[in-house]
């Protein structure tokens, strides 16, 4: 793993790369062909935004 990330431009440009990477998934998705692991993959990737949201929210106090 990486180091962490605590520079905020950094941080932000982070959370751009993965929220970019989520919009290419779900746009990449045909609605008539979705699986149910196909949503749960979508829904962990924006858990995942969603924590290190939090994480980085954190390092700042």
């Amino acid at each position: 793993m990486g180091s962490p990330i605590k520079d905020k431009n950094s941080q932000v440009s982070f959370l751009k790369q993965r929220l970019n990477m989520f919009l290419d998934v779900l746009e990449a998705i045909e609605p008539e062909e979705t699986e149910l692991e196909d949503i749960d993959r979508l829904i962990d990737m924006i858990d995942d935004l969603e924590t290190k949201c939090r994480e980085f929210n954190n390092r700042e106090e």
